[in-house]
C-alpha cells in the first residue's frame, strides 16, 4: 500500500496538515480500516517503536496507538510519569534527545501544549499530540473521517459544537476551517474559546471557503445541523470547577428535544467518556441518532494512518 505524504515531521496541532493531506490520510485510512476487517494486517511500520508518554489518564488513545501500532508490526511503550524521568524533573528537552536514540517515534498526552512543543523541537523523530489542554488533533481528525466514512461532501454539511470551548472543540473549529466546511459552536460566554483561535479558523475559513460561526445562541447554532457534537463540561484538570460549570452549562445538554431542532437526519457525536444525564442524554446515547463508537473505533483506524504518514519516513 501506498502511504500518503505530509509535509510535516510533527502532529501538534490540525494546522499542521493541509486540506489536500488531510483527505489523502482519510482514503488511506478507509483502505487501511477496510483491509483490516478483511482478515489483512498491513504491517507497513515493521520492527518500529512508539514511546507514547501518559502524564493524563487514557483509554482510547492508549489502546488505539498501542493495538495500532501492533497491527502495524510495531511496538509500543507505555510510559507514565512515574515509568519516565520526566515526572522526576527531566526536561522534554533531555527526554526528546535520549528517546531519539531509542525509538521512532513519540506520543504524548500531557496538560501544557509547550511540552508537546518541545519534545518536538528537540526530537529527530515525530512527535505526536495525544492531547494536550489546547488541542486534540488526533480526536478532531477522528471525528471527521467518521462523516467522510460515511460517503458525505465534507463542503456541505454542518457540524455544531454545544459545550466547553475546550481543547477538542479547539482541533474541531480549525479542522473544519481547513477542511471548508460549515461549523457552528455554541457556549456559555464565560466558558467559549480564546480569541485567537476563533481569528485563526476565521483566516483559516477565508482560504477554504468554511463557515464559522461563534454565538452563545443554542437554537441559531443548531439550525440545519448534519452532526451535533459534545464533550465533557469539566476537563482533567477543572475538578474543583464542577458546581460552576454544571450549572452555567445547563442547558446547553443534548436532549432528543435538541435534536429535533437539527436538520433532519441529524447524528450525535462525542469524543468520550460521557456523562451520562449531564451533557447528554443516554437515550441519545444509545440510540439510532448516535455516531458516537464509531468516533471511537476510528481511533484506532485513523491514527494508523498517521502513525504510517509520519514514521515511514
Amino acid at each position: 500500500m501506498k502511504i500518503p505524504k505530509v509535509n510535516t515531521k510533527d502532529l501538534l496541532d490540525v494546522t499542521d496538515l493541509s486540506r489536500d493531506e488531510i483527505l489523502k490520510l482519510f482514503a488511506f485510512t478507509m483502505k487501511l480500516k477496510k483491509r483490516l476487517k478483511s482478515g489483512r494486517n498491513d504491517r507497513l511500520l515493521e520492527g518500529k517503536s512508539l514511546a507514547m508518554i501518559f502524564e493524563k489518564s487514557s483509554t482510547r488513545t492508549r489502546v488505539s496507538f498501542e493495538t495500532g501500532l501492533t497491527q502495524l508490526g510495531g511496538h509500543a511503550l507505555f510510559l507514565t510519569g512515574t515509568d519516565s524521568q520526566l515526572g522526576r524533573g527531566e526536561t522534554p528537552q533531555d527526554t526528546a534527545k535520549v528517546l531519539s536514540r531509542y525509538v521512532n517515534g513519540i506520543m504524548v498526552r500531557t496538560f501544557e501544549h509547550e511540552k508537546a512543543v518541545l519534545l518536538a523541537r528537540n526530537s529527530a523523530l515525530p512527535v505526536i499530540n495525544g492531547l494536550t489542554d489546547e488541542f486534540h488533533p488526533c480526536q478532531a481528525l477522528t471525528d471527521y473521517y467518521t462523516i467522510y466514512e460515511r460517503g458525505d461532501d465534507l463542503s456541505t454539511v454542518k457540524m455544531t459544537y454545544v459545550g466547553d470551548g475546550n481543547n477538542v472543540a479547539n482541533s474541531l473549529i480549525l479542522c473544519a476551517a481547513i477542511l471548508g466546511m460549515h461549523f457552528a459552536i455554541a457556549t456559555p460566554k464565560k466558558f467559549g474559546l480564546q480569541q485567537a483561535i476563533i481569528d485563526k479558523a476565521n483566516r483559516l475559513a477565508r482560504e477554504s471557503g468554511a463557515t464559522i460561526t461563534v454565538t452563545e445562541d443554542i437554537d441559531q447554532a443548531i439550525k440545519n445541523t448534519n452532526y451535533l457534537y459534545t464533550d465533557v463540561w469539566t476537563s482533567m484538570g477543572q475538578e474543583k470547577e464542577y458546581i460552576k460549570r454544571k450549572k452555567a452549562f445547563a442547558k446547553y445538554k443534548i436532549t432528543r428535544a435538541m435534536v429535533a431542532k437539527c436538520a433532519p437526519g441529524c447524528k450525535v457525536m462525542h469524543c468520550l467518556p460521557a456523562h451520562r444525564g449531564e451533557e447528554i442524554d443516554a437515550d441519545v446515547i444509545d440510540s439510532d441518532l448516535s455516531i458516537i463508537f464509531d468516533q471511537a473505533e476510528n481511533r484506532l483506524h485513523t491514527q494508523k494512518a498517521v502513525m504510517c504518514a509520519l514514521m515511514s519516513k
